[in-house]
């Protein structure tokens, strides 16, 4: 069975950290345009609206996080989330709190597409 963190203090205090993270809007905008693919500091800009300086402070939370994993290719840095728990992680939340009418669903539907 699973760790559940009524049982373990340090589990719970890990994600409470970790879910600090996640409660800023930008920093969440920016998880989310990761999931289609990698994006380079421009593109998370032009599809997210967030201004360079804040939108370098927000990766570099990320990055000190361990959220997010970071490309180099030439001059160009490119971002990505830092794993498949990240990748499920944020899924799941997109579907259990954007509204769906069916949350059940949206998450199941949210694990299909990760494990296709």
């Amino acid at each position: 069975m699973e760790q559940q963190f009524f049982a373990d203090r340090q589990l719970a205090e890990v994600a409470t950290e970790k879910l600090k993270i996640f409660a800023q809007p930008q920093r969440l905008m920016i998880l989310s345009a990761l999931l289609e693919s990698e994006k380079s500091v421009g593109q998370i800009e032009a599809v997210t609206g967030i201004n360079q300086p804040m939108l370098s402070q927000q990766l570099a939370v990320l990055r000190r996080a361990d959220m997010v994993k970071t490309r180099r290719e030439a001059r160009h840095i490119y971002y990505d989330l830092a794993d498949e728990h990240m990748r499920l992680c944020i899924s799941c939340m997109q579907a259990m709190l954007t509204g769906a009418s069916d949350p059940v669903a949206a998450i199941g539907d949210a694990v299909e597409s990760l494990a296709a």
